[in-house]
């Protein structure tokens, strides 16, 4: 059964640090993916990992991804490490922390058996060898997942803490006209149902209802989708902008009221949702996996795959000023559970209790 953020208090009378205080850690952080590379994963990792280091913990950040060895963020970054130097790290390490459980990470963690705390960001499939290795693993571990669908899917206890987004980056910037109507932000790959979203405004065209949309981002579906947009008569109606990011996705989402996320996949959270309700602009989502967790009561949901639920839903929350305003007005409260300092520090705190808790095993089958 899942544990919420909330529920931490339990935990304070057996040893759980608060963050911030001492005693401060060493802590091995584990990612397959990071910077250069880009994605979710990779932004979620600098931005717990730069907190950590802020909070006064060692971080020493081991990854996969090749590149430029660096501690530009006042932490040391181990790129590809070898066999010899990864069972170091884990050796000088007081708690092993995977920002998604890594097989090929873990070895050293199995025989050394540090605390291992692991926060979920992706499903774990519950068939083949790996996954089914991964699911016996977690076992041993102290469990984070994003969403409460997400803990829901796993096969152990889980502490819900959400995703973090760039506070310092996504907010309201002013002087610019929220005059646009729907945005889409994400890759273009048929799981993210842009298709779907197309045909929702072709449904809307049909009841003689012209309706804006701006896509952002690129990949391998963007030549169909154009196709489809053409074939369906709704072609200059959608403006295909490619990848975006930072200051340029900033004030697109500040130009637009509603962004529309028509995922047909199990999203686990969903970021681009809190970056959009940031700047101002309200969500339209998939019903779907992790996704309402990300909207709570900020925008609105509707049945994933279903291209005339999507046109309804478009319809009445584009007509509904008063709708609008609402869901921006709820973004503030809502928001504050996602900003970098609270949730690193609801990881430090259940960092800290693994540790403890681990000590306390120990002391325990030693007396």
């Amino acid at each position: 059964m899942a544990r919420t953020a909330v529920e931490y208090d339990e935990f304070r009378g057996a040893g759980l640090e608060i963050a911030g205080c001492d005693p401060l850690m060493k802590i091995l952080f584990c990612t397959v993916p990071f910077r250069p590379s880009v994605g979710g994963i990779e932004t979620v990792s600098a931005l717990l990992a730069e907190r950590f280091h802020r909070l006064g913990h060692r971080v020493i950040l081991v990854t996969q991804t090749g590149g430029e060895d660096s501690a530009s963020e006042g932490y040391e970054v181990v790129r590809r490490p070898s066999i010899r130097r990864l069972f170091e790290l884990v050796r000088w390490s007081e708690v092993v922390f995977h920002n998604n459980v890594s097989l090929r990470l873990a070895w050293p963690q199995m025989l050394l058996r540090r605390p291992w705390v692991i926060a979920h960001h992706t499903w774990i499939p519950k068939h083949g060898w790996a996954a089914r290795f991964k699911r016996l693993a977690i076992r041993r571990a102290t469990n984070i997942a994003v969403s409460e669908a997400l803990a829901s899917s796993l096969p152990a206890d889980c502490f819900v803490v959400p995703n973090p987004y760039a506070d310092d980056v996504f907010m309201r910037v002013a002087g610019v006209a929220r005059q646009k109507e729907l945005i889409f932000v994400g890759r273009l790959v048929s799981e993210k149902g842009v298709h779907v979203l197309i045909d929702a405004l072709a449904s809307l065209a049909r009841r003689g209802r012209r309706v804006g949309l701006t896509v952002v981002g690129d990949g391998p579906e963007l030549e169909s989708l154009q196709a489809q947009a053409r074939d369906l008569g709704v072609g200059e109606q959608i403006r295909f902008s490619g990848f975006r990011a930072g200051t340029d996705l900033v004030v697109l989402l500040n130009e637009h009221r509603v962004l529309v996320l028509p995922s047909i996949c199990e999203e686990t959270f969903g970021v681009v949702v809190l970056e959009a309700l940031a700047c101002g602009c309200v969500p339209l989502a998939s019903r779907r996996g992790g996704l309402p967790d990300a909207v709570g009561a900020c925008g609105v949901l509707f049945p994933s795959g279903q291209a005339e639920a999507l046109g309804s839903a478009i319809d009445q929350l584009l007509g509904d000023g008063a709708s609008l305003n609402r869901f921006r007005c709820a973004a503030a409260a809502h928001l504050e559970r996602h900003t970098r300092d609270r949730v690193a520090r609801d990881y430090v705190q259940i960092i800290s209790y693994a540790r403890d808790s681990h000590a306390k095993q120990i002391a325990s089958s030693v007396a």
